[in-house]
């Protein structure tokens, strides 16, 4: 009896995560550049009933299930034209822009282009919302000159837009959240494969990969699964008090 309040216990919290990560999700369906996430659920020990340890019968047990982990997918959302022309989009799958932290020079990636010219040490580098420098296709930071505005930028936006440096990863799936729409490498030496043909749109944005109608599917069936854990937990609690009644 005790098994069955654990396996709700566990149920619950496990839904619990989904939820919390759907609304997540949910709470950036604005957010340019913003990649959704995906919960993916394992079993928790699975026995065999009367047979051995090893035995594949029809007559299973488990304790439950947990989140094992979630991933991000990484594929192209539509982009949206924003006129400004420091803005870059990204056209295709697994791809990142590769920025560099101003004070610790620690390189992250992220599929927001949502730049603009920054001032450091007397000169304009094409920088992130977080104040990151933007690196080219040689990992060094991009200098964009001493423009009067963003407006009249002309060929030197063209030279820019050439030189933004896209990278991926052979399993991107591996790549860590670290905020901002950033992204650092889970495994260690895992290193970043230059594209050699980036498709890259200027004047625009990605938009965020959230899926209303989806998440909002996601958000019922998680629910439910919640309601439905809490309302096992319920009806051990009943089965025991009945039993303890009976034994008294």
């Amino acid at each position: 009896m005790y098994q069955s309040f654990y396996s709700a216990a566990v149920g619950a919290s496990a839904y619990l995560s989904k939820l919390s990560v759907t609304s997540n999700n949910l709470a950036n369906i604005n957010n340019y550049g913003f990649k959704p996430k995906n919960v993916a659920f394992s079993d928790l020990i699975n026995y065999n009933l009367n047979d051995s340890e090893d035995a594949v019968t029809e007559l299973m047990a488990g304790d439950g299930m947990r989140v094992q982990r979630t991933y991000t997918n990484f594929g192209t959302s539509a982009a949206t034209m924003t006129n400004r022309p420091l803005d870059f989009a990204i056209l295709q799958d697994n791809a990142f822009f590769m920025v560099q932290d101003v004070g610790t020079e620690a390189i992250s990636y992220t599929r927001s282009g949502r730049f603009h010219r920054g001032e450091l040490d007397g000169k304009f580098y094409l920088m992130t919302d977080s104040n990151r420098m933007v690196l080219d296709r040689e990992r060094k930071p991009i200098e964009v000159g001493q423009m009067a505005d963003e407006e009249s930028a002309g060929e030197d936006l063209a030279a820019i837009r050439q030189s933004i440096g896209l990278y991926t990863f052979s399993n991107p799936s591996r790549l860590a959240n670290t905020g901002d729409n950033e992204f650092v490498p889970v495994d260690e030496g895992a290193e970043p494969i230059l594209i050699e043909n980036p498709q890259i749109a200027s004047s625009a944005l990605e938009s965020s990969g959230t899926d209303m109608a989806e998440e909002m599917v996601k958000v019922i069936e998680a629910q439910r699964a919640f309601t439905y854990a809490l309302k096992m937990v319920t009806t051990s609690d009943e089965i025991e008090s009945t039993i303890n009644s009976l034994r008294g």
